[in-house]
């Protein structure tokens, strides 16, 4: 849950002090709320207690006080019990004047409200900064007396004063208290996100000349190790990504160097002495099949990019399989005439999936070429057809030379040749992307490229989805 009132690029040592204050405060009020709260219970009860134990007192006396005589020496010592305790009052009031004690005018209805109960309330007299505590009891008459009621009250002061004292120490210490959580949440933040500063301070070390370096994981905290993991998986995707595109650079410019080179070299001969229109006529045709070679390239590398980009195919048409397959192979009629080559096609004739032909059929062109290079005159091609669950695998083999497992991988990488491992038998060579597009029209189609060599033949291939 994210705090709306945090400020959203601050940094994470301000976001950490800035909780650790809210939650000090919180603390600290709830805290000071419910001692409060007790600190007020149990003074009252305290006030509640003495004001019982005098009420016990007098109310003892007064009962057994039944005329004026005894009277009189009840209201001497209620007299000498206010003197020796200013902060204790006492009222008596009955219908009989006689049995009267105190200024009865100050226990006027108006200056008294309940406090905490019916027993307890509380008087306001003129002149005093806080109400007494009050407790009155009934007594029943007693010979010529008659009933009486009996009012104790006990100065507010001391009961309201350590209320409030209590109250601003626990203020005052509260805000230390959050005060000392803002320091030490930053001090502890500081030093919990130390570790991710000395990343940060690594980070910018980084450099295209230092792609070998890496965080080091081990020294890391535990929650950090999991995101230098992460970081360094990322930076190894970079270095492979920019060592790839090195390669790539480098192998473009050395497959449109050679045509290029061919162009300037051809017309230069060309214009160097004077040439009949035949002689023209043969250097403009030898130059145009290298235009025709780097507008190819070109082309490929134009189709790459989009699909690297994520396009996909969206003109997709359920069409069968092997009819799609059988329509490419009549394409190479005559150069399998030529070679003494047959092509078989096997498998799951009724095979249907969602395709876009045209990529299709080019996918399984460049399979077919690059089977038709690598293969002995006279040898027999074998198409296979697997419908799968989810997806319709698409398979060339040949018979050739054995390809080391390591180059497998990579033989759908732009421009890579195995030229150690595997030989151009026919003498014929494109330029390095033919497996390259295969593999980008597989991930258009929702699918994958795959290749495999056992036994002294090597069957490479795609597969797309039926949906």
């Amino acid at each position: 849950m994210r705090l709306r009132w945090l400020p959203l690029r601050q940094s994470i040592t301000a976001r950490l002090v800035w909780m650790s204050a809210a939650s000090a405060l919180l603390i600290f009020a709830l805290t000071g709320m419910v001692l409060y709260t007790v600190l007020k219970g149990e003074l009252l009860r305290h006030e509640r207690d003495g004001l019982v134990t005098t009420l016990n007192d007098i109310s003892y006396q007064i009962g057994r006080a039944g005329n004026t005589e005894r009277w009189g020496r009840v209201q001497a010592k209620l007299a000498t019990l206010s003197q020796a305790d200013q902060h204790v009052s006492f009222w008596i009031s009955s219908s009989d004047a006689r049995f009267t004690y105190g200024d009865l005018s100050r226990l006027a209805p108006q200056a008294i409200r309940a406090d905490e109960g019916n027993s307890v309330g509380r008087l306001h007299l003129p002149g005093r900064r806080y109400p007494l505590h009050i407790m009155t009891r009934t007594l029943p008459a007693f010979e010529e007396r008659p009933a009486v009621d009996v009012t104790v009250g006990v100065d507010g002061e001391p009961y309201f004063e350590m209320r409030r004292t209590f109250l601003l120490a626990t203020s005052v210490f509260s805000l230390l208290g959050i005060v000392l959580a803002v320091i030490s949440s930053y001090w502890i933040a500081r030093a919990g996100l130390a570790p991710l500063r000395q990343m940060s301070d690594r980070a910018q070390s980084f450099s295209p000349r230092k792609l070998s370096a890496r965080m080091p994981v081990e020294a890391m905290p535990q929650e950090l190790s999991v995101l230098a993991l992460a970081f360094n998986g990322a930076l190894d995707r970079i270095e492979d990504a920019y060592t790839q595109l090195e390669a790539f650079n480098a192998d473009v410019a050395h497959e449109l160097r050679t045509p290029l080179a061919n162009l300037i070299g051809e017309t230069q001969v060309a214009l160097a002495r004077e040439r009949s229109a035949g002689e023209f006529k043969d250097v403009l045709q030898s130059n145009l099949e290298e235009l025709d070679r780097i507008r190819s390239i070109v082309n490929d590398m134009l189709f790459l990019a989009r699909s690297d980009q994520g396009e996909a195919a969206t003109a997709r048409v359920p069409a069968r399989v092997a009819d799609e397959v059988q329509k490419t192979v009549d394409f190479f009629e005559f150069v399998l005439d030529d070679s003494g080559m047959r092509i078989e096609v096997a498998g799951d004739t009724e095979a249907t999936a969602m395709m876009e032909t045209a990529l299709f059929k080019r996918a399984l062109t460049n399979l077919i070429q690059n089977a038709i290079q690598h293969s002995p005159e006279g040898a027999l091609l074998r198409i296979d057809i697997a419908c799968q669950e989810e997806t319709v695998r698409v398979a060339v083999s040949n018979p050739g030379k054995p390809i080391d497992e390591h180059h497998l991988p990579r033989l759908f990488d732009r421009f890579y040749r195995v030229d150690s491992a595997r030989q151009d038998i026919n003498g014929s060579h494109g330029h390095g992307l033919g497996l390259a597009i295969v593999k980008a029209v597989a991930r258009m189609h929702g699918g994958r490229a795959f290749a495999s060599s056992k036994e002294g033949v090597n069957s490479i291939g795609f597969t797309i989805a039926r949906q």
